[in-house]
């Protein structure tokens, strides 16, 4: 089986769009604000975004299960206010819902949480239960930037966040640790934002009693960790000479997953890191949605990087394609079992 671990709902109908724009042209007018009750999308406009989209692709590249999410990149968490990211969150993870209540044998969900800068990650607890206890999600999306590039919440590691970790804990989820968009002019989103962000979460576990806190604890980066593998030896010797340990028992709580979009990046990500931490994802359809023009193929076919690399056994491709994604994910492990998967 192949679980793809990085979807989001890219292709929604353009009427999510409007609403939202809507939404956020009248922060400070609660009265003149869309209601959920004003979108209006068909099942039939659903099926066909993901008919002709997500599971299109699903099946002309060879994955079979996707867990999804809404668009990161419009989380939007910097915009509006604690109020406005709760409606607009609610109303993502329902479509989200939806997607896998028709399509259930080829999505599952994974939540957006309504975060805003200042606001206690506390604040996210209901929705996250109702995502997971409600409507059968397996994980949650975690914006460790919430200012949308300009880090005014406390680390990941503060306990700033840690009555949201205690219920991620007790409901047995994890979360992909991914920012959403940028608003400094510094850092651009998907080039830039994106990759500081997961290379920067790294440093702050590495650097913390994290997992002494919570040993179980569970944390997905993305895009292959952003710039942790490259410089592995660099982390290895902050590990042991900032904080006296060494750094691979952080691996039992954090996983990198294979959105590098050339197989030389995903050679170098699968011989350094251990297997046991990689899962295979795509962000399909996701950061890039052409061709390379060196290969003819799509950036993020990251099937084909992964089969293409030499010395991956049977059990190394198990593991990335299926085996780590049911270890990181015990919520979906269950689904799986009890539909004889």
């Amino acid at each position: 089986m192949i679980i793809d671990c990085h979807g989001h709902f890219t292709t929604v109908p353009k009427q999510l769009h409007a609403w939202r724009k809507k939404q956020l042209e009248n922060v400070h007018d609660v009265a003149a604000q869309p209601k959920p009750s004003d979108l209006n999308i068909t099942d039939d406009e659903i099926r066909e975004a993901i008919v002709n989209g997500q599971l299109k692709l699903q099946k002309e590249r060879g994955s079979d299960l996707t867990i999804f999410s809404p668009i990161a990149g419009q989380m939007g968490h910097h915009l509006g206010n604690e109020q406005t990211s709760l409606v607009w969150s609610t109303l993502c993870n329902d479509l989200i819902n939806r997607v896998s209540t028709m399509f259930p044998d080829n999505f599952i969900g994974v939540c957006q949480l309504p975060q805003s800068p200042g606001v206690s990650p506390a604040n996210c607890i209901p929705e996250l239960r109702r995502c997971v206890e409600e409507l059968g999600f397996v994980g949650c999306n975690l914006n460790p930037d919430p200012s949308g590039g300009y880090w005014t919440d406390p680390p990941l590691t503060d306990k700033y966040w840690y009555p949201l970790y205690e219920e991620m804990v007790r409901l047995n989820v994890p979360a992909m640790v991914h920012v959403s968009g940028s608003c400094n002019p510094n850092f651009h989103g998907t080039g830039a934002h994106y990759i500081n962000a997961d290379t920067t979460a790294f440093m702050q576990f590495l650097t913390s009693d994290l997992f002494k806190d919570f040993p179980t604890l569970r944390f997905v980066i993305p895009h292959g960790g952003g710039a942790v593998p490259y410089h592995w030896g660099r982390y290895r010797g902050l590990s042991l000479e900032t904080v006296n340990r060494p750094l691979e028992p952080i691996l039992n709580n954090v996983a990198f997953d294979t959105c590098v979009y050339h197989k030389p990046g995903i050679e170098f990500l699968t011989s350094v890191i251990p297997i046991d931490s990689i899962l295979f994802g795509s962000e399909m359809i996701g950061a890039l949605r052409g061709n390379d023009p060196n290969t003819g193929q799509p950036w993020d076919d990251t099937k084909k990087y992964v089969d293409a690399c030499v010395g991956l056994s049977k059990e190394d491709l198990y593991k990335i394609y299926e085996g780590n994604a049911r270890r990181m994910y015990p919520r979906l492990d269950e689904k799986l079992k009890i539909q004889g998967k």
